[in-house]
């Protein structure tokens, strides 16, 4: 008989060595949740041939942000907020279990919605979002693969941006260069290409907190910059599927053009949202409840724990 009784949690090298000192707070909570029930937890380097081995070995595995294959296995990631995470049978960020929900406004406190969001921007943003503005800018924050269209997309990047500078009238448009991603020769030659055409683009690397503060909405594919533009109140439209979508219009489900009318219209009720999506759907590493809410959350995924 198999047994049940065995977590792995694989990680990276420099992760796996913070975690096994102890500095890695919701590795922490895992930990102490799965051996409370008398579980032996193993941390153990992430390669793709032992992601692969933890199909034929006994016990759990937990994947950081990789795809957990096999019924006895989860990944877990970070719910774009330290210290809230997730942990889900998917690696697909439009799959999760809360992207299947449905946002209802009307069934969030709204004192305590502002009280979180007011707290959570300052201790993200400092006082940048009391400043912000809109200043004829649109935001377009962009990621990897710029020329390729995914199955998750309704269009690539940088036909995206063609759509965008269709529709920006006098407005200009900020390019958002990703400062973690690796551009190929083809692609920043295509960014420069449109940023020299076109004398409404500029493009830049990083920097998105001011880009935020000063633009009046974001366009991306599905960029976590457009929550974080939510702290700011600045409303967003996604050209992609993703886990954040509730208060944002949508190219999959309305098209361009409607999802367009939809954003300059303005924003939904962001601090609710926030609170809805952050606070109230995801585990918060640094509470008490949150080592139950880490057992509960692998049952329902059809652990034995």
């Amino acid at each position: 008989m198999l047994r049940h009784d065995i977590l792995r949690i694989h990680l990276e090298p420099t992760i796996l060595e913070m975690a096994r000192a102890g500095d890695f707070g919701f590795v922490n909570k895992v930990r102490a949740a799965f051996e409370g029930r008398g579980f032996r937890v193993a941390l153990v380097e992430d390669t793709d041939a032992d992601r692969l081995r933890s199909a034929a070995r006994q016990g759990y595995a937990l994947f950081l942000m990789k795809d957990p294959f096999h019924p006895r296995a989860l990944s877990m990631r970070r719910a774009y907020y330290y210290p809230y995470w997730r942990i889900e049978p998917t690696a697909h960020r439009w799959a999760f279990g809360v992207a299947q929900k449905t946002f209802d406004p009307a069934e969030i406190d709204t004192d305590l919605a502002l009280d979180w969001f007011n707290r959570w921007r300052q201790y993200l943003f400092r006082k940048a979002p009391l400043k912000a503005e809109t200043s004829g800018l649109i935001y377009v924050p962009l990621q990897g693969r710029l020329l390729a269209h995914r199955s998750f997309q309704s269009m690539s990047p940088v036909d995206m941006i063609a759509e965008v500078q269709g529709r920006a009238g006098a407005r200009r448009i900020l390019l958002g260069l990703h400062p973690g991603e690796t551009y190929s020769p083809d692609e920043i030659a295509a960014i420069e290409r449109i940023a020299a055409d076109d004398p409404r683009v500029s493009v830049q690397t990083g920097s998105m907190e001011e880009a935020l503060r000063v633009c009046n909405f974001v366009v991306t594919q599905n960029s976590a910059a457009a929550l974080s533009g939510f702290f700011f109140r600045k409303p967003a439209l996604l050209f992609a599927e993703t886990d954040f979508h509730h208060a944002m219009p949508r190219v999959s489900q309305l098209g361009v053009d409607e999802a367009w009318r939809r954003v300059e219209e303005g924003g939904p009720p962001m601090a609710r949202y926030l609170y809805w999506f952050v606070h109230l759907n995801a585990i918060k590493a640094d509470t008490e409840e949150a080592e139950a809410q880490i057992i509960e959350t692998c049952k329902s995924h059809g652990w034995r724990v």
